[in-house]
């Protein structure tokens, strides 16, 4: 069993993606990271198609409906499971699913680890 207690934001997500996040708090392992990023930007979708896989071409807000409470509903949420500070003008850059996956990953890249 792990010592690593999970955000409380984790409980609406399958069980899949919190054993991702514990292998990236454990592991610092990015691939499990990439596997978060992109379950929370599909659970955050406001589009008709809810519950359909998001790809790395998919617009945030022509393609899967993000409004500014959305964006800013995973903003909190990458910033609570990651330890990342995400700054309004970094946010507003991102326009598709690739560039939040390998902008999360740049801040990952650079972050000290946390215990």
């Amino acid at each position: 069993m792990s010592s690593v207690e999970q955000p409380a934001a984790l409980a609406r997500f399958p069980a899949d993606i919190r054993e991702a996040h514990r292998r990236f708090r454990e592991q610092r392992d990015r691939s499990a990271a990439a596997v978060i990023v992109l379950a929370a930007l599909q659970h955050y979708q406001s589009s008709g198609r809810a519950g359909a896989p998001v790809t790395v071409t998919d617009r945030l807000i022509e393609d899967l409906g993000y409004d500014s409470l959305a964006v800013a509903e995973l903003v909190f949420l990458l910033e609570d499971l990651f330890s990342v500070t995400v700054t309004n003008s970094e946010i507003s850059e991102l326009r598709t699913v690739g560039e939040v996956s390998r902008f999360i990953d740049r801040k990952l890249a650079s972050a000290p680890a946390t215990p």
